[in-house]
């Protein structure tokens, strides 16, 4: 009832500096086989400019994905996620600022079905700044977190209760929930509702959380 789900695992080729290729690749195997297989728990999936490799070590270890999985901040094109979602029915994709930054992200966040998707943050980075396209489906009068915490402060006048300024938090997961709801043309309440029971399927399949 502690842990419930494996990673992050996968790959990230933007870092190379910090571990070549080859030795991402072999613990990826690892992790799939040895973390998944033994504690047959969800996976947490993390791809940064590895579309090819990623996909075929999943595709190898596909029976690892009986329990699910989330591909999180995804940020890929939408033959990618498709390709993804076809390797397992509880496979689901992670968005947050990072994924709706330009007008070709948004465009594919817009393709992807309600019910193989996950809201987050990865707090405190990927926030969503003014700078992204996504920014434009925000209502301007509906700023329900500044409503809560009022206005993001600089880190030296920060205090209890309030946002540090240009952090993303856990609570910004409103904006990407507002972004995605108005992209697809639905409700805020219809978004949340949706990755709401993804998320309860995914992690917590053996409980009842109600609606």
């Amino acid at each position: 009832d502690v842990v419930a789900a494996i990673g992050e695992c996968g790959l990230d080729y933007d870092r190379l500096h910090f571990c070549d290729k080859e030795t991402q690749k072999k613990y990826f195997q690892l992790q799939l086989e040895e973390l998944a297989g033994e504690f047959e728990l969800p996976l947490f999936l993390h791809s940064r400019n590895s579309r090819e490799d990623f996909y075929e070590i999943l595709k190898r270890n596909a029976r690892h994905l009986r329990k699910g999985a989330v591909v999180h901040s995804f940020t890929g094109s939408k033959e990618e996620f498709e390709e993804l979602l076809a390797l397992h029915d509880k496979v689901y994709i992670g968005v947050n600022g990072c994924s709706l930054k330009t007008e070709e992200n948004v465009e594919v966040v817009k393709s992807i079905p309600l019910d193989r998707m996950l809201l987050e943050t990865d707090a405190p980075w990927c926030g969503v700044k003014q700078t992204h396209f996504g920014t434009k489906y925000v209502p301007e009068d509906t700023d329900r977190i500044r409503a809560v915490f009022g206005p993001p402060l600089k880190p030296k006048k920060w205090h209890k209760g309030a946002l540090i300024k240009d952090r993303c938090e856990p609570c910004h997961i409103v904006t990407v929930c507002q972004i995605v709801a108005g992209c697809k043309g639905t409700t805020c309440e219809d978004v949340a509702a949706a990755c709401y029971r993804n998320s309860c399927a995914l992690f917590f399949p053996h409980k009842d959380f109600g609606e």
